[in-house]
């Protein structure tokens, strides 16, 4: 059962959407608002009321009109019954979360982020009563310096192993996104403009999860994105939010990250043997091949010594010159794509499908915005407007 919130205000007659009994929680319109990037003043501004009101409504202490809530709602984007429900259960702790940068530029982002693990944790978990997820499979390491940090052989290793413990040979990896499902990650890709959010990790209890951001136009960026959060999720799951909130600590970790992405997407084994030439055009085809960004690859040729610095000086300076820094050969709509998440949207086409869970139950239970669940579990918007289909899948509890 989730816990009582005491902190809790009367909902006015006017604004009450389900029955008499509903109440507003405080804290939820905080959630909503920190989701939306805002801080109390500029939810003040959308609404027309003071700062102060803002504050009174979330500490508790006030009361807001019902059209008040009304227009708070509208500008929060969520449901009335959004803030009245209680916290919803999940599959246990919630492990930090792996951001790129900390410090005031980002701290509103970041807590957003907070947030959004959360509703996915929750939506993953209101569906497990009704499916089995596939089983995490995933190895763990734990450094053996007494600092903490892993070095570049243990890291070039543990890639090694975790290709090893999946039954992957030294080829290209397919999809990244589709493997990681296969081996209990659940995966979402949610676009959030304004904001460089490349991806996130983190573990609800044992349950590991993937939050993407889909507005990169690189789709093998976006692949290294996947390797890097696997990369935290094997080998950082010790890493508390301390070291997370430290600039030092965390600039270790995401380095160890960046290269056990690099190891595990380009073997030591292998890619070294493909790169026949130091030309900048022979990348193009080993992109197309090995789906990682040129970039990276020259990076990673740094890194295993294939080149030289003078022949790494000399290529970065052809890409500036092509201007290929931020959009290369394979980008974009026409170039290799992006991968998409399926296995949440599975369970929720099933659920929904076989009656199990009825959209208006879903929506009831999370009390999310129909385009928040949307983005979530990949669902199309739609789902939520049309009658469910009879469906005859058998992987129902």
């Amino acid at each position: 059962m989730p816990a009582v919130n005491d902190n809790i205000v009367p909902f006015p007659n006017a604004a009450r959407e389900l029955d008499s009994g509903r109440r507003l929680i405080p804290t939820r319109l905080q959630e909503a608002r920190l989701a939306m990037r805002w801080n109390q003043t500029e939810l003040a501004d959308k609404v027309g009321v003071k700062r102060q009101s803002i504050s009174a409504y979330e500490n508790g202490s006030k009361t807001p009109e019902p059209g008040t809530m009304a227009a708070i709602a509208e500008a929060l984007q969520q449901p009335i019954n959004f803030f009245t429900r209680e916290e919803l259960p999940k599959f246990g702790n919630v492990s930090a979360l792996f951001y790129r940068k900390v410090g005031q530029d980002t701290k509103r982002r970041n807590m957003a982020c907070n947030i959004y693990a959360r509703w996915l944790g929750e939506l993953a978990y209101t569906f497990s009563p009704l499916v089995n997820y596939p089983a995490v499979d995933l190895p763990d390491f734990e450094p053996s310096s007494a600092d903490g940090r892993f070095s570049e052989e243990e890291i070039e290793e543990m890639a090694e192993a975790t290709r090893e413990h999946f039954g992957l040979g030294l080829g290209p990896i397919s999809n990244t996104v589709r493997l990681l499902e296969a081996k209990g990650v659940i995966v979402c890709r949610v676009e959030v403009t304004g904001e460089k959010i490349e991806a996130f990790s983190f573990w609800h209890g044992d349950r590991p999860f993937i939050f993407l951001a889909s507005d990169k136009a690189s789709a093998v960026r976006a692949r290294f994105d996947v390797a890097h959060e696997l990369g935290h999720l094997c080998a950082h799951r010790w890493v508390s939010q301390e070291d997370i909130e430290d600039p030092a600590s965390l600039k270790a970790i995401e380095k160890e990250a960046d290269r056990f992405a690099a190891a595990f997407l380009l073997p030591r084994k292998s890619f070294p043997n493909e790169v026949y030439s130091p030309r900048l055009n022979a990348f193009v085809d080993l992109k197309r091949r090995w789906k990682v960004a040129i970039q990276a690859m020259i990076y990673r040729c740094k890194d295993l010594g294939i080149f030289d610095e003078r022949q790494v000086t000399n290529l970065y300076k052809e890409i500036s010159r092509k201007k290929w820094r931020k959009n290369e050969p394979l980008d974009g709509p026409a170039g290799i794509p992006f991968e998409q998440p399926l296995l949440l949207r599975r369970v929720a086409d099933l659920v929904i499908e076989a009656d199990r869970m009825p959209t208006d139950e879903l929506k009831a239970i999370m009390g999310l915005s129909e385009s928040w669940i949307s983005q979530l579990t990949g669902l199309p918007l739609d789902t939520f407007e049309r009658p469910p289909e009879p469906s005859a899948s058998p992987t129902l509890r």
